[in-house]
This record gives structure tokens, C-alpha cells and sequence, in this order.
């Protein structure tokens, strides 16, 4: 009998390809680890709502959302982190100033707190995805939010993250970061579910590419960086398996000894 683990799946450039789809080498793997007895999660840096789809067509009901902000087990809500209020009212304010738009998180919305920005436009458009951030600049008033998109160019994040000790800021395109509450990642998310599953670190695997996936990968003990993932990625993870296109999550498993 195959000894039950626990698998989180990162999203963009590791279970969709750069196209946004998803291999069907990779579906089909992931509904043999689920008959096997396996438990199979995502951990992604998107919102729930950003990948209702995908949990239903893989038939997923427990994920790390926001970066590690928003847990959910079995379909509940197991952990959430909010970003601090106070902290991101000023930060917007100076963001503004420097033509640099925000747009608001919370678990079920997004709203922008510009009518309508090129940074915006590209970034969000690259996602191809159906939800596209209406405008609300108070959206963040009297309601929790777990990560806010933070819109300029390569390397103005500089002045945030000197300034705004509250937040981290992870580059996910060009023209946007993510923000999100000081020290939060995927990891710190993965370990509240690993803890109320009970999982020993000998049955924990993580598949990621990005930077956002540099801490969960260097603390799961069977951690795989996608072929297609960037070099500093690659090199706090175990393993490293083909890209996404080339059939890199059936060929990691493989690797790692689950299929």
C-alpha cells in the first residue's frame, strides 16, 4: 500500500504552461496521486477567485492562496493573514503620487483605485483570466485584505520596501508585485495545513518556478522547481524536473517517486 503524502502545486509556469493551459500529462497525474490515496494542493500567489476553475477541474478543495494569506482545508478556511490597514492607506497615498496604481485584494474581489492604467492593463491582462479589477479606491475601508497589487516598473518597488516595514513586495511581471503582509509566504501557509493534516516532513512535496516560490521550495524536504523556473529557484530545490510544456509535473513525480 502507497504510503499517503501531501503535494502542493504552484499555478502559472508549473501546472499551466505560459499559455495558460493545463498538459493533460498533468491532469492525468493528478488524479492518479488522488487515487492513490494522495492529498493534492495548490499554493499560489493568485486569489481564490482567480482559479475557481481550475480547483473544479481538478477537483481541489484545499489550497494556499495570497502567497500563504488565505488557507483553506477541505473547503474551509483554516488561516488568514491580513495586510495592515494603516499601513496600506499610506502606501497607497505615496503610490499615487508616483503614478503608481494599486489594486485591493480581499478572498471574493478586486477593485483598483484608478479608473484605468497601462501598467493595469498589461499585467492583469497577462493572467488570462475572466475577472478584470473594476474601480473602488476605498475598497480596502472595513473589510480584510490579503495581498494588493502594487503597479510601476522594474526596481521603483525600491522605495516601498525601504519605507513600508509592514510588507513584503514579490515581483510577479514587469509592471506589478505583489504585496503582502511582512514574513507571510506559501511556506508559513503550507505549514498550517501540514500541521492539522499531520504530515511528517518525509511526505511533503512542493512543485513551484517562481521567486515567490523560493521559500516554500527550500523548506518542503521534496521540493521540484519547474525546468522553465528561474535560476535562483532552481537552486534551493531538490529536485528539478522538465518545464511545464515538456510534461515537467508527470516527469517530477516520476522523479520523486510517487507515480
Amino acid at each position: 500500500m502507497t504510503t499517503k503524502s501531501v503535494i502542493f502545486f504552484d499555478i502559472d509556469g508549473t501546472l499551466l504552461t505560459h499559455d495558460k493551459e493545463l498538459p493533460l500529462s498533468t491532469k492525468e497525474a493528478i488524479f492518479k496521486l488522488k487515487d492513490e490515496g494522495h492529498i493534492v494542493a495548490i499554493a499560489t500567489g493568485r486569489a481564490p477567485f482567480m482559479f475557481e476553475d481550475l480547483r473544479e477541474e481538478l477537483n481541489i478543495d484545499t489550497y494556499v492562496s495570497y502567497n500563504g494569506q488565505f488557507v483553506v482545508l477541505d473547503g474551509e478556511v483554516l488561516f488568514t493573514n491580513p495586510l495592515k490597514i494603516s499601513s496600506l492607506e499610506k502606501l497607497t497615498e505615496n503610490a499615487l503620487l508616483n503614478d503608481h496604481p494599486v489594486v485591493f485584494m480581499d478572498h471574493e474581489d478586486m477593485k483598483a483605485n484608478v479608473s484605468e492604467h497601462r501598467y493595469i492593463n498589461e499585467s492583469i491582462q497577462s493572467l488570462k483570466i475572466k475577472q478584470f479589477p473594476t474601480h473602488d479606491p476605498h475598497y480596502y475601508k472595513g473589510r480584510e485584505l490579503y495581498q494588493t497589487l502594487l503597479f510601476c516598473p522594474e526596481g521603483e518597488e525600491k522605495q516601498y520596501e525601504l519605507n513600508y516595514q509592514d510588507f513584503d513586495f514579490v515581483r510577479w511581471h514587469p509592471f506589478s508585485v505583489d504585496v503582502v503582509p511582512s514574513g507571510g509566504s506559501k511556506a508559513i501557509g503550507i505549514k498550517k495545513i501540514v500541521e492539522k493534516l499531520g504530515f511528517s516532513e518525509e511526505h511533503q512535496y512542493a512543485f513551484g518556478d517562481g521567486l515567490n516560490d523560493i521559500e516554500m521550495l527550500s523548506t518542503i524536504k521534496n521540493s521540484v522547481a519547474m525546468g522553465n523556473a528561474e535560476n535562483q529557484v532552481k537552486e534551493v530545490a531538490k529536485y528539478v524536473t522538465k518545464s511545464v510544456e515538456e510534461n515537467g509535473i508527470l516527469h517530477g513525480l516520476q522523479q520523486v517517486g510517487l507515480l
